[in-house]
């Protein structure tokens, strides 16, 4: 039998410190994955994309995940897919998750983890870029670093200030304006050109960028990436799909992964003038430390439904 976990299943199941503390784990065990995941994307004959994470592992669970995506930028949602949670035994399939609240949780969370080690001031944080994404940071944040003042920017002066009254916060009318007045902003746009450059930012500042999580989206420039210190979470693939290869930049331009960062590796921020930016393209296996929990509460509390798809 093959349990069957929708959104509503997930919103009700997943708790940010949980999936804080699971994701934060996953960071500091990841370097002992024996299988490295894999990230592929196709284009289609359609205004849309297809993309598949394989496999979400992590050490001492016998189990992984595949998640499967199509990213359609002019669809309401824009992202839907699904994620298969299989034994590690046999194969079987145990469940089948709605991927587009997998995937806004782990990404929303990991980059407010990433967000809260590197940044110097979140007294005043900047958002650009209103969607689900944005709202699962700032849910993290809420748990980790919590802020007093914030300021949005979106293409959609709507959705900007639907986002402003839901968190508290101010509209302002461009990405410049709002680095002019956070210390540390948050980016998760679908832009295919530089929002922020060097010039834009100062001396102390903390920017996360999430947009450049796939060929020709990118966020910040190429400047402000060198003048950083610059963490990815994987090297290899920021410099291939994320915002290394946006800027034209090769994998060694990454000071640190958030992992070497998380385990002691790597120092992280170097002093309170440092400009510091996070810039991950999302693993296979952070799927699957969100997948997991779920599926783990679902079974103790009897969430979602069961089929049998081989019936």
């Amino acid at each position: 039998m093959t349990l069957l976990l929708s959104r509503s299943d997930l919103e009700s199941l997943l708790d940010p410190g949980a999936c804080l503390a699971a994701l934060r784990d996953g960071f500091r065990r990841d370097a002992k994955t024996a299988v490295p995941g894999q990230r592929v994307r196709t284009d289609l004959p359609f205004p849309g994309t297809a993309t598949a994470l394989i496999p979400g592992l992590l050490p001492g669970i016998e189990a992984y995940t595949v998640k499967v995506n199509a990213k359609f930028p002019g669809a309401r949602p824009a992202l839907r897919g699904v994620v298969c949670l299989h034994s590690g035994a046999d194969g079987e399939l145990l469940a089948l998750l709605d991927s587009a609240t997998v995937t806004a949780w782990r990404t929303g969370l990991a980059a407010a983890l990433g967000t809260a080690v590197l940044a110097a001031d979140t007294d005043t944080v900047g958002v650009v870029g209103a969607g689900a994404q944005a709202d699962l940071m700032l849910r993290g944040l809420a748990v980790l670093r919590p802020w007093r003042d914030l300021v949005v920017h979106d293409s959609d002066p709507e959705r900007a200030a639907a986002f402003a009254a839901r968190h508290g916060g101010r509209v302002l009318d461009s990405a410049a304006e709002v680095a002019a007045a956070a210390g540390t902003v948050l980016l998760a746009t679908w832009s295919r050109t530089p929002l922020l450059r060097l010039a834009d930012t100062r001396a102390g500042q903390h920017l996360t960028s999430l947009g450049a999580d796939e060929p020709g989206k990118q966020e910040l420039a190429a400047d402000l990436l060198g003048a950083a210190l610059l963490v990815v979470d994987d090297r290899e693939t920021a410099a291939r799909t994320g915002a290394l290869a946006a800027a034209g930049l090769p994998a060694s331009a990454a000071d640190a992964t958030l992992g070497e960062v998380l385990r002691g590796d790597h120092p992280g921020r170097p002093d309170a003038t440092a400009r510091t930016v996070y810039a991950p393209v999302g693993l296979p296996w952070q799927d699957f430390a969100l997948a997991w929990a779920a599926y783990e509460r679902a079974e103790r509390e009897g969430t979602g439904r069961r089929v049998d798809l081989l019936g």
